[in-house]
């Protein structure tokens, strides 16, 4: 086993001061092998659009990466990787790199070996594999990955494979050492607090940091600043880890400036009225309507839309758009093109493929 990583200062305070972390999503070809070309490609757009950061081998990128029959886990981290450090020469930009961690405590402090053996920087846990397990068993797990990275507390919405994870739990894991961060992914405002709340009261407001996967609630997210007493020192929520952003991630990353730039200042109902329209968009992306059934085949609609992917297919077969998915598309395409970046990935795309 390796030893123990910790975040570099430089980037800790990067995590801090928040950013755009779109998840990245596997390119396939016809016959549903990897892609070389097209996922390079994407990394290449992450890396160019004004996100701090990418997030790989997470639910977007396809939790089946990790099955034998596959063994895309390590290529696919791998190839990021080299890519990343292409983007990053003669750039003083240093990305964060993000590694999903899935599966029981054995297969996750493998794969966070194989993640910080790669240069990743964070480990992003998933618990979906401890279901029934307690509260205790569940931060040990995260206690053994932290041991091997840096890790990112990861609340999955249960509607994809999550757990609730309630307050009694978050105010344990957030005393582990070396969590450096949580991703807020439960859909759910109660839940979304009970984690806020956590980090709060444990006094490591100012070295955890706080990263919205609530693509449902992206820019309120956030705008809020968050208090649980009237003396209570106001907390806020950095930056965000998002599925949603990994498509229009050029418009994302300068919603965000805009955002933080506004903080401490009233919000102008133009945002208010754009963070309804992304959630609009969002709904129709994510497939709410089918309880998310085609979130992953409608987030590669968008970048077919643009010429990033050549096609929608899913290493499951069975993962398609759903009946009236498209249609929907097309809707929130028409209703809101100050949303997407075809601009800008229509003046790189043939350099990104080239």
């Amino acid at each position: 086993m390796s030893s123990k990583t910790v975040l570099k200062s430089s980037l800790h305070e990067r995590l801090m001061d928040g950013v755009a972390i779109p998840a990245h999503p596997l390119a396939l070809d016809r016959s549903r092998k990897l892609d070389e070309r097209r996922q390079v490609a994407l990394t290449r757009y992450y890396c160019e659009s004004g996100a701090g950061g990418i997030a790989v081998g997470v639910h977007t990128t396809q939790f089946e990466i990790r099955e034998p029959q596959y063994g895309l886990y390590q290529p696919v981290l791998e190839l990021a990787a080299r890519t990343m450090d292409s983007c990053e020469e003669g750039s003083s930009n240093e990305l964060l790199r993000i590694a999903g961690i899935a599966g029981d405590t054995e297969q996750a402090v493998a794969e966070a070996e194989i993640a910080a053996g790669l240069g990743y920087h964070l480990g992003l846990v998933s618990l979906a594999a401890l279901k029934g397990n307690s509260n205790d068993a569940m931060v040990a797990h995260l206690q053994a990955v932290s041991e091997v990275i840096p890790v990112c507390g990861f609340y999955l919405q249960p509607s994809v494979g999550g757990l609730r994870l309630d307050y009694e739990f978050w105010r344990k894991a957030v005393e582990i050492e070396n969590l450096v961060g949580i991703k807020m992914a439960p859909f759910n405002r109660y839940e979304t607090l009970n984690v806020i709340r956590a980090v709060s009261e444990s006094g490591r407001a100012g070295e955890v940091a706080l990263y919205t996967g609530n693509d449902d609630n992206i820019l309120i997210d956030l705008a809020s600043e968050f208090r649980f007493s009237e003396e209570a020192e106001p907390i806020r929520i950095r930056g965000g880890l998002l599925g949603q952003w990994a498509v229009w991630t050029h418009q994302a990353a300068k919603d965000l400036d805009v955002v933080k730039a506004l903080h401490g200042q009233a919000l102008p109902k133009e945002l208010l009225t754009r963070a309804h329209q992304l959630t609009d968009a969002n709904a129709a992306i994510f497939d709410v309507a089918n309880g998310f059934a085609g979130c992953i085949p409608g987030i590669h609609e968008i970048l077919r839309r643009q010429g990033l992917l050549e096609g929608l297919w899913c290493l499951n077969p069975d993962e398609v758009l759903s009946p009236g998915q498209k249609e929907e598309l097309d809707r929130v395409y028409a209703a809101y093109p100050s949303l997407n970046d075809d601009t800008f990935v229509r003046e790189n795309l043939d350099r990104w493929l080239s």
